[in-house]
């Protein structure tokens, strides 16, 4: 016998109670049935604000508070299959994906996140709920950084892409840049290295084992308070390693015409790293060390900065090496591995 369709559900929905007919109608709705205007509705009755949003959605355009003067701005996407799959990230977890891909980029000008805006291009028979969870994932996300959700657009699509755009206010201080390192520095990081590279490697090979790993993966979670902090302390340089350790310091090494050169004693994998590792060596996967992951895997936000060689740096910040004269990226003095993350490769 076969299992009933929706349809076959929703038709025998007539011989519920009224209350339990409106909830497993809800269930099993999807954005075709409510419209781009009840979609907008359900998005934004699930977006927080903040003091920063003057005029939040609902006009053509929101106002956010600009004391400062200057607005900092990035933007990213999420596509399906690409960067997410519904197989293993639920609703949530792309909203909390997406938010923090974005509002990492804001703490690693040393900027506070102020703002997101949101554009959604959606199948038009994905489910209504899962749209509603997105944005609790969001919500969810914008509320552990301080930000608001101000508005944003949707489109029909066969593909599902999420597109963000974040604003933060730097407050009176100086951004941070990429170009500011200079020899004698210490390099340090705030945050997980690694973790998220090994959670897909996870994924991919279908464990459910280890689930530190999956979630950093899953779930992003970056050190936002720690951008404003680096600027307090000093940093000279600062990104979010997004793309892989080695490869985004390469970029502070060639934006600031110097080299960085990694202490391999202070490269130290986490116990849930190496954990995860184990995990995937028993099982056969790909034949990874937790070191390779550190220093390629991307995706983890935490942030990177080089520091004058004479600042107290509090326990979070974890000092991995220094810059010296000359270009590129090196661990011990010998040249760092290949890898990092590229979106055409």
């Amino acid at each position: 016998m076969r299992a009933p369709s929706p349809s076959d559900v929703a038709a025998g929905l007539d011989h519920w109670p009224q209350k339990r007919h409106r909830t497993l109608r809800a269930v099993l709705s999807t954005i075709a049935d409510i419209g781009e205007f009840g979609l907008i509705a359900r998005l934004i009755a699930r977006s927080p604000q903040t003091d920063d949003v003057l005029v939040g959605p609902g006009d053509d355009a929101a106002i956010v508070s600009a004391g400062d003067g200057r607005v900092v701005a990035t933007t990213d996407l999420l596509v399906e299959g690409r960067h997410f799959r519904r197989a293993w990230s639920g609703p949530r977890d792309v909203g909390h994906k997406g938010a923090a891909q974005n509002l990492a980029d804001i703490a690693a000008m040393a900027a506070r996140p102020t703002a997101l805006l949101v554009g959604l291009a959606v199948p038009a028979d994905l489910p209504t709920v899962w749209a509603d969870e997105f944005a609790e994932g969001l919500r969810a996300e914008c509320v552990r950084a301080g930000a608001a959700v101000i508005g944003g657009d949707v489109v029909r699509s066969e593909t599902l892409t999420i597109a963000i755009t974040a604003l933060g206010d730097l407050a009176g201080g100086a951004p941070v840049l990429r170009n500011g390192a200079r020899p004698g520095d210490v390099v340090a990081v705030n945050g997980r290295l690694g973790w998220s590279a090994a959670g897909f490697a996870l994924l991919e090979a279908g464990s459910d084992e280890h689930a530190p790993c999956r979630l950093a993966h899953l779930r992003p979670s970056p050190p936002y308070r720690a951008g404003v902090q680096a600027a307090e302390l000093g940093a000279t340089a600062m990104l979010d390693v997004s793309d892989g350790l080695v490869q985004d310091l390469g970029h502070i090494a060639a934006d600031s015409a110097v080299a960085i050169d990694l202490d391999g004693s202070l490269l130290r994998p986490a116990p849930e790293l190496v954990a995860a590792v184990d995990r995937l060596t028993a099982i056969g996967a790909r034949p990874c060390s937790a070191r390779h992951y550190l220093l390629t895997g991307g995706e983890d936000h935490a942030l990177a900065a080089t520091f004058p060689p004479s600042v107290d740096l509090p326990p979070q910040w974890r000092v991995i090496g220094r810059v010296t004269p000359g270009t590129g990226v090196s661990v011990d003095g010998a040249a760092a591995l290949d890898g990092g993350w590229d979106h055409f490769s």
